[in-house]
């Protein structure tokens, strides 16, 4: 066979239609005229829409709770609850061992260890930036103390820790309370005040925690003495942060309408004592 009589090649096709035609008529309903490429540029497009419209209905709404392993509400709450106790425990266990070591020392008649306690409790840090006078007197006092057994209970005195209904609170916030308190669901209670009001420390302490979250807003949580931490929720500024002392009655916070979970202005108030949630209203008047 020469070369002029080889069959020519199909035409490659590069151009499709796609139509809707009535059956009876024939008549054109619908067209659509489209390529390899357009036909695989559009399918793509449409899948990638897919999975960001999906993304987003369950990043961006409550559907995002009904994903296998997504922690809710209350499991939130309940591992902020653990933390403040865990919080709690480790600084009784670790002023208990300061007491311990010093006063093994002592009975064996060398030098306390020379850590300030408070600092030795809230940050876990050395204070060589104190004075050796000022160690020096500490450890005077300590010496004391432990040979009168003021700490250990060896004198027959009574006064250790100052039970929870024999403290004077003051009170954090001046305002009507919304939403009582609940052991389970709500261990605290929710103070409706104007924006703005000042949000006050009820007792002395130390700030152990202040930071921001998109579910409580601006949180403070101060650590005081006799095992006893006051937290303050959905502020819309603190005055206070982590490591600052506050006396008995002052200004840590501003109340707002912060985080996901506020509805209107108020202050979300908790008052632990010996790791256990108790309620504010029994000890303070609002």
């Amino acid at each position: 066979m020469s070369r002029n009589n080889r069959p020519n090649k199909e035409p490659r096709t590069e151009k499709f239609r796609l139509s809707l035609v009535d059956d009876t008529t024939h008549r054109h309903i619908w067209t659509l005229r489209f390529t390899r490429w357009t036909f695989f540029l559009t399918v793509i497009s449409i899948i990638t829409v897919l999975l960001v419209g999906a993304f987003a209905v369950f990043a961006l709404t409550p559907l995002k709770s009904f994903i296998p392993g997504y922690p809710d509400e209350h499991t939130r709450r309940a591992a902020v609850q653990n933390a403040v106790r865990i919080d709690s425990l480790e600084n009784v266990i670790i002023r208990w061992e300061f007491y311990s070591e010093n006063l093994l020392k002592v009975m064996e008649g060398k030098d306390p260890v020379r850590i300030d306690s408070l600092v030795r409790n809230a940050h876990a840090e050395d204070v060589e930036a104190f004075s050796r006078e000022y160690l020096a007197q500490q450890d005077s006092t300590l010496r004391q103390t432990v040979r009168e057994g003021e700490k250990f209970g060896l004198s027959t005195s009574t006064a250790r820790h100052l039970p929870i209904e024999g403290m004077h609170f003051f009170t954090p916030l001046k305002g009507v309370v919304a939403t009582p308190f609940d052991a389970i669901e709500h261990p605290g209670i929710d103070i409706s005040a104007p924006s703005g009001s000042v949000v006050m420390s009820v007792l002395a302490g130390t700030v152990v925690s202040a930071l921001w979250s998109d579910d409580e807003g601006y949180t403070i949580i101060i650590q005081h003495s006799d095992d006893v931490i006051s937290v303050y929720r959905h502020n819309q500024k603190l005055l206070k942060k982590e490591g600052d002392k506050v006396s008995a009655g002052a200004s840590v916070a501003l109340v707002g309408n912060a985080g996901l979970e506020s509805q209107e202005n108020h202050l979300h108030f908790e008052l632990w004592y010996r790791g256990e949630a108790v309620d504010p209203a029994k000890y303070i008047t609002f």
